[in-house]
């Protein structure tokens, strides 16, 4: 991969990461910040309906599922923003081939090319 093509990579992996830490902060503001209170809208001092106190829960674990897939992500982009001043982006860890250009216009944080991910799939 030439100088250009991986400041262009670089560039979007920045781009990228930009998108997934204000997802990151938007969902942290959310449901999670806020008191079983706070989140049913109930001030007054009465127990919480079942129903309500299930919804609440759910939307909490919903917000816990989707930071946690955003900082996996965070932590791809951080690793391949690495590989580029390594100079080793764009090169398969497994096979060591290079990594189809698509591939990594599609997810650029891509660490196998497409034949040893669909490998790997298999084997789980």
């Amino acid at each position: 991969m030439n100088k250009k093509e991986s400041e262009e990579f670089k560039q979007k992996l920045v781009e990228l990461r930009v998108k997934v830490t204000d997802e990151m902060s938007q969902i942290g503001g959310g449901s999670l910040k806020k008191s079983q209170r706070d989140a049913s809208g109930d001030l007054s001092a009465y127990t919480f309906h079942m129903a309500d106190v299930a919804s609440d829960s759910f939307e909490r674990e919903l917000s816990w599922d989707r930071a946690s897939v955003e900082q996996k992500v965070l932590f791809h982009i951080d690793d391949a923003l690495k590989r580029i001043e390594e100079g080793v982006y764009g090169k398969c860890e497994s096979c060591a081939k290079k990594i189809n250009k698509e591939r990594l216009k599609a997810i650029p944080y891509a660490v196998f090319c497409r034949a040893c991910k669909e490998k790997r799939e298999k084997e789980l």
